[in-house]
This record gives C-alpha cells, sequence and structure tokens, in this order.
C-alpha cells in the first residue's frame, strides 16, 4: 500500500479550525440571541464540519493501515476550505445588533483557549478535569 503524503500543517489546521470554531460557538452563546435569531442550518453546517476535523484529528493518532488516508485527506482539506465560507454566512445572518461586539468577543475567546481544546471530545485525547 502507497504511503499517503499528508501536508506538513495537516495537524495545525485542524486543531486551528477546531479552535477557531469553538470560539465563535462560545461568542454566540455569551451573545443575548434567541435560538430563532441563530441561523440553525449554517450552524448544523459548523458543527458538521468541526466533527469532521475531529474525526480527521482522531484518525492521525491511529495505527496507519486501518483507513484510507487518501480520502481522508481528500475529504478533510476539502472540509477545510469550506471553514471561512461557512463562518462567514452565518456571521452574515446574525442580526446586525450584534455585529459590533462579534468579532472582539470572538477573538477574545480564541486568545484565551487553551490548545489542548482542539481536542474536546476525541476519544484518547480528552482533557482530565
Amino acid at each position: 500500500m502507497p504511503r499517503v503524503a499528508l501536508p506538513p500543517d495537516f495537524r495545525a489546521r485542524l486543531e486551528r479550525a477546531r479552535l477557531d470554531s469553538r470560539a465563535l460557538c462560545r461568542a454566540l452563546d455569551r451573545l443575548d440571541l434567541r435560538a430563532t435569531e441563530i441561523p440553525q442550518g449554517l450552524l448544523r453546517a459548523l458543527f458538521e464540519l468541526d466533527a469532521d476535523y475531529a474525526e480527521a484529528l482522531w484518525v492521525l493518532d491511529q495505527p496507519r493501515g486501518g483507513f484510507n488516508l487518501a480520502a481522508m485527506r481528500r475529504d478533510t482539506l476539502a472540509a477545510l476550505e469550506r471553514l471561512p465560507v461557512a463562518q462567514a454566512k452565518l456571521r452574515q445572518q446574525l442580526p446586525s445588533r450584534i455585529h459590533p461586539h462579534l468579532h472582539a468577543l470572538e477573538s477574545a475567546i480564541r486568545a484565551a483557549l487553551d490548545p489542548r481544546e482542539a481536542y474536546h471530545g476525541i476519544p484518547g485525547r480528552e482533557q482530565d478535569g
């Protein structure tokens, strides 16, 4: 079986994407929004992308040979490309009253996140406590 080459920054990109998504979701949670003001389909799309990233991080920690790495690389790189557009669409659909606060809150949350939080919910990588 030929060895599949992953981009050298593959893991780092996945970790960044998960942390960026966590920051956006936490910022939305802290703002004064009703559930009906958050486009649920767009939010669900972000959760699905996050699940793809978590799965890819999990696969990277598994012994080689049990997974189709070429397919995982292809699908995950495509999912990473979709994230900025998905986040922008969600932000655009949010009520205008929160726009002045969202970016600052999201940035502050992102800066305070522990990098290990990229592995939240990934079997074998959960944080203690």
